[in-house]
């Protein structure tokens, strides 16, 4: 099997690098509304830190991540699992977005971030389509790319399995964003990263369906305990 769980690590170790505390998350979820309907221009400007900074920068890596690993598995697969498509276009476009409108906000350059590592080529502060769908700006974060691609192509399971995977990180790593942006008292951040946790939450569930339907019965669960989390709320406000 991959060494998924070593570059997990990996990404684990740049968000505690990058973090002012200890992971977790508050828990409590956004009232900030839908994906479509956030607008950071709308909130006050907050003084950001370096970590908040930092987080936007790694958080547009990791949704473009998954936009380009389900996309191109949906395509490797014949279009054949159409979990991967619906949730790369009906909501990780709109999560790059709400990344790159509160970047925008705050005027972020390259100059401004310390967590690249690779160059700028994923500073999330491009327009999306021009970023090639493969590289990324944290090194972290590129080889969970390869992995997950390697892992994905097997079957539709697997294929499936990478998507339980890529949420159960996003989550993880919003838990301790979000965590920042509260030290700061940033607002936009908070509910802007809260969409993304929900989205998350919900393409969990749908992944974990489609496992199911597959005949996995323990759905994402079946991954082992890392991955299994009864405990996420479903139907989520987006």
């Amino acid at each position: 099997m991959l060494n998924i769980k070593k570059t997990l690590s990996l990404v684990a170790t740049v968000a505690v690098l990058t973090a002012c505390g200890g992971g977790g998350g508050s828990g409590n979820k956004s009232n900030s509304g839908s994906a479509s309907s956030f607008d950071p221009n709308s909130y006050p400007t907050y003084s950001l830190s370096e970590d908040n900074k930092n987080d936007l920068a790694f958080m547009g890596n990791e949704e473009r991540l998954a936009y380009n690993v389900y996309t191109y598995l949906y395509d490797y697969h014949d279009e054949s699992i159409t979990q991967l498509q619906n949730i790369a276009n009906n909501s990780e476009r709109y999560h790059i977005q709400i990344v790159r409108d509160l970047v925008n906000k705050y005027n972020i350059t390259v100059d401004d971030l310390t967590i690249l590592d690779l160059g700028a080529v994923a500073s999330a502060l491009t327009e999306q389509d021009s970023l090639p769908s493969n590289e990324y700006g944290i090194k972290a974060i590129q080889e969970l790319y390869d992995l997950l691609i390697a892992k994905g192509e097997k079957s539709d399971q697997d294929a499936l399995e990478v998507g339980c995977m890529v949420e159960v990180t996003d989550i993880n790593d919003l838990n301790e964003k979000i965590e920042n942006a509260e030290i700061s008292g940033a607002q936009d951040l908070i509910d802007g990263f809260n969409i993304l946790r929900d989205g998350s939450y919900n393409h969990y569930w749908a992944f974990d369906k489609g496992l199911k339907n597959m005949g996995i019965d323990d759905g994402c669960c079946s991954l082992g305990d890392d991955w299994c989390h009864p405990e996420y709320p479903q139907n989520t406000n987006m």
